[in-house]
């Protein structure tokens, strides 16, 4: 026992105390720094007749504040506001571009409805052909421009998901080099914690948390990490690199895969990453950037084919039944790159109506073909293979999906079918000549000149596929019924009829329908003459003004309405990701308000511990200084 050794001792415990003070306020601003305390023991007493004395003070250790609790729950945290940060900013660019009241679709959806009733308002006038002609190609422009502006959006998912792919696997390789380096230094260490490397290792989790979501399991001093349902990234001191890899679904589509400790190569369920920028990525492309793709290709597609459909309806200047108005695109069938069938899956759209905005998978597990629909994951249509002919064909939602052998799909082969992914890329006029605008409806009826009663004849039906008659029809009302012949005075038999329609008759000649109504008297005749020349004829401009309106999607939408839907959606999920974004960044400052008040470093709480440990230094040198006056004493005695 001894008063200079109990006063050396609390010498060093004081000069620890304050290195350690120091380090912490030197690394105030270090990111993820944990502030340190030493520990300081009694170094216990020694036993004399008089009783146990103290032998001083003792460091037995420097350790960090650390909350684990709370350290997670900022992982998780920031985890979250990563995710939906990301999110908002990509949606927000869809927002942008679908709300656009000037350059957008919208505006040239008008423009070209208004030329089209402008060509039934004066079917002759060239200038207004031209006009339609025209506004029609601007539409397609910038359908086509939307659709190239989605796939630059894909194409940047695709870029960053690449890039953050080799973020994690950089984070995780220093994450397991720290493992080792934490393992050697504690051992070294006789046990005792390498602070500053447990914060860069603590730090890189948070940095990878704020890329994808992950779960830290310690283990004897070191972390395993994992991702997704459960595949390491990191274990002890090997870290497992994930790689970008075009889907196998979908090459055009970049996702993520994961190498087993075998070699091969998995492909990851995406839905299984969540969290940090790339699971804002990931649902991104999944819940908003496919859906609006599909939908801005779905109006493509039904808006071409239905005014395709009625333009056929209608004869142009020369008298020729009209073609297509627009070219519009065809769905794409992608076989998946595993297969080992003779593919030859092909897809077509039966009704456009009926299309719906998501994509589907035909898959055979050797012994049922099923049609998945994609956005609910529902079966929409299946057929046994043992019972099923060939060419076979599975229908749902207006899209017609054809198998054309047994060999063409092997035992868990799959296609992915998109019916309207990139259909709004083909779109296009089909038609440059104003006089090939189909204004005109097919027939031209009159009453006779003589006639006495009031019997009226109009076209009431065109059906697609009609042929004009060959020559005038004449006819002739004889008390009872209606006798037809042609302009030779031959008879001439209706495809169908007499029909009654309420107060009229119809009668159908080659896909047109004509109908009779009102009182005509014996011997009135009606003149139906196939329509040579469109110039006063505005029958089928009307009718295509009236697609306009006409609920063509799906039954209860007209074009503006499922173009107007989509902007609702997107705007309302791009201001819900905002909202949430922004709710769940005041809860990410919170928990770090809350962790750095346990572990961050307080300048004023630093400065009074290194006062009172620069008085404790100093009583300590006062200890000192009166044990030496006292040895000094008793040589002076012995002298």
């Amino acid at each position: 026992m001894s008063l200079f050794n109990i006063g050396l001792s609390g010498l060093n415990t004081a000069q620890n105390a304050l290195t350690t003070v120091g380090h912490n306020l030197s690394n105030a601003a270090t990111p993820g720094y944990t502030r340190q305390n030493t520990i300081i023991a009694s170094a216990g007493g020694q036993y004399t007749s008089a009783g146990f004395f103290g032998q001083g003070s003792n460091t037995t250790s420097v350790v960090r504040v650390y909350d684990d609790f709370l350290t997670n729950q900022l992982r998780g945290a920031l985890s979250s506001s990563a995710q939906l940060s990301t999110y908002s900013d990509q949606i927000s660019q869809i927002d942008n571009l679908l709300a656009d009241q000037k350059g957008g679709l919208a505006p040239l959806m008008q423009n070209f409805f208004a030329a089209v009733q402008g060509v039934s308002d004066t079917p002759a006038d060239p200038a207004a052909r031209q006009n339609m002609l025209n506004a029609g190609q601007s539409l397609v422009g910038q359908m086509r421009a939307a659709n190239s502006y989605f796939q630059q959006l894909r194409d940047g998912v695709n870029t960053q998901v690449q890039s953050q792919v080799t973020q994690i696997n950089a984070y995780s390789q220093q994450i397991a080099k720290l493992n080792t380096q934490i393992t050697q230094a504690t051992a070294a260490g006789s046990g005792q914690p390498p602070n500053d490397l447990l914060d860069q290792r603590d730090q890189l989790v948070v940095q990878l948390t704020q890329i994808v979501g992950v779960k830290v399991v310690p283990q004897d001093g070191v972390f395993n990490v994992y991702i997704g349902n459960g595949q390491p990234l990191v274990m002890g001191s090997t870290s497992y690199d994930l790689k970008a890899v075009q889907s196998a679904d979908d090459p055009s589509r970049t996702t993520i895969a994961f190498t087993q400790s075998n070699g091969n190569v998995y492909q990851m369920d995406e839905s299984s990453l969540k969290g940090g920028s790339l699971g804002g990525l990931l649902q991104f492309r999944s819940e908003t950037l496919d859906p609006a793709q599909n939908a801005i290709g779905r109006l493509s597609v039904t808006l071409a084919q239905t005014f395709n459909d009625q333009h056929k309806l209608g004869v142009d200047l020369t008298g020729q039944i009209g073609g297509d108005l627009f070219k519009l695109g065809s769905p794409a069938v992608i076989a998946r790159s595993t297969n080992t069938g003779t593919s030859g899956v092909t897809a077509t759209i039966s009704d456009t109506s009926q299309l719906t905005t998501s994509d589907y998978t035909l898959r055979f597990d050797g012994t049922n073909y099923n049609l998945v629909r994609a956005s609910d994951n529902k079966v929409v249509a299946t057929q046994a293979g043992a019972t099923a002919t060939y060419p076979l064909t599975l229908s749902a939602d207006g899209v017609d999906v054809r198998i054309p052998a047994a060999t063409s799909m092997g035992t868990n082969d799959s296609f992915q079918i998109q019916p309207t992914r990139n259909a709004a890329a083909a779109m296009d006029m089909a038609i440059t000549d104003p006089a090939k605008i189909a204004a005109g409806g097919p027939l031209r009826t009159s009453n006779g000149t003589t006639n006495t009663g009031t019997g009226t004849v109009k076209v009431g039906n065109v059906a697609q596929g009609f042929a004009l008659p060959a020559s005038t029809i004449t006819a002739t009302y004889n008390g009872t019924g209606y006798v037809f012949t042609d302009a030779a005075g031959n008879p001439v038999t209706p495809t169908t009829g007499p029909t009654p329609n309420g107060t009229a008759t119809e009668f159908s000649f080659n896909g047109i329908t004509v109908s009779f109504d009102g009182a005509p008297k014996a011997g009135d005749t009606f003149t139906l003459a196939p329509n040579l020349s469109g110039v006063s004829d505005n029958g089928n401009a009307l009718a295509l003004a009236k697609l306009q309106s006409t609920k063509t999607i799906g039954g209860v939408s007209s074009y503006n309405d499922a173009f107007a839907q989509l902007v609702n959606d997107v705007g309302s999920r791009a201001k819900s990701v905002q909202i949430a974004s922004t709710s769940q960044d005041s809860v990410t400052t919170q928990v770090a308000t809350a962790q750095q008040s346990v572990s961050g470093v307080n300048m004023d709480e630093e400065t009074v511990s290194m006062l009172r440990f620069q008085q404790l230094y100093q009583a300590n040198a006062k200890v000192i200084q009166t044990a030496t006056n006292l040895f000094d004493t008793i040589i002076g005695i012995a002298r």
